[in-house]
């Protein structure tokens, strides 16, 4: 398999954490965003949508948008299965990564920033404003409903989740951790969301989380 990616790109991120989980080897094509290299007609005759991650499979297939890799990914190598077998946990944990991937992560991407800066002449504490406000408030949803699904949890009997959901990461823990990376290195501040950190700092004590960072990617930047 080849991964075309950024380093930063969380939706990348997303997928290497996957694939890290499930041990599954790939080939790193690097596709820098900044410098507009998924513009490029070589990537972008690729897939129709011109962004990151793309996983091109054994097979020559072109997969895009990382949480329908992640999903071929968890069906066609099911162990260790980043969904739960139980259809509410499942939908559960569908609702979290959603919450991160559909909420919070399209209003703060770089095409959404440069084009509050380019074409709209968006200030820069303006623009850092719109960053700080739609992340932080997304953070504080996502701490909300990890403190519902703890009730529920205790209520069916089940023991307190480490992670987003149980003790081994899910779907969701694959979005939140790169969306905290974002948070942090924008200053995000991130007081006061005790279980959205304690899934966050458990899932970074785990090496498939440290291989798939940003600053572990051969085309790491400082």
């Amino acid at each position: 398999m080849q991964l075309y990616n950024y380093f930063r790109s969380s939706a990348s991120f997303r997928v290497r954490i996957a694939l890290q989980i499930k041990g599954l080897g790939y080939d790193y094509v690097p596709v820098h965003l900044v410098k507009g290299e998924h513009q490029a007609a070589d990537y972008a005759s690729r897939i129709g949508d011109a962004l990151v991650p793309t996983l091109v499979t054994d097979d020559g297939a072109a997969l895009a948008q990382s949480m329908a890799i992640i999903e071929y990914l968890d069906e066609t190598h099911p162990t260790p299965a980043l969904l739960p077998a139980d259809a509410l946990a499942r939908a559960r944990v569908r609702a979290l990564a959603q919450m991160v991937a559909c909420e919070i992560h399209p209003l703060n991407n770089l095409r959404v920033l440069r084009y509050l800066v380019r074409e709209l002449k968006v200030p820069e504490d303006a623009k850092n404003a719109w960053y700080h406000h739609w992340v932080r408030s997304g953070l504080e949803a996502f701490e909300r409903q990890l403190a519902l699904l703890a009730q529920e949890r205790a209520a069916l009997g089940l023991p307190p989740s480490v992670l987003c959901w149980g003790d081994t990461p899910t779907l969701a823990d694959c979005c939140l951790v790169p969306q905290i990376f974002n948070a942090q290195r924008f200053n995000v501040p991130l007081d006061g969301l005790p279980l959205t950190l304690g899934a966050f700092n458990a899932c970074m004590a785990l090496p498939a989380f440290q291989q798939a960072q940003p600053s572990a990617c051969p085309d790491s930047e400082a």
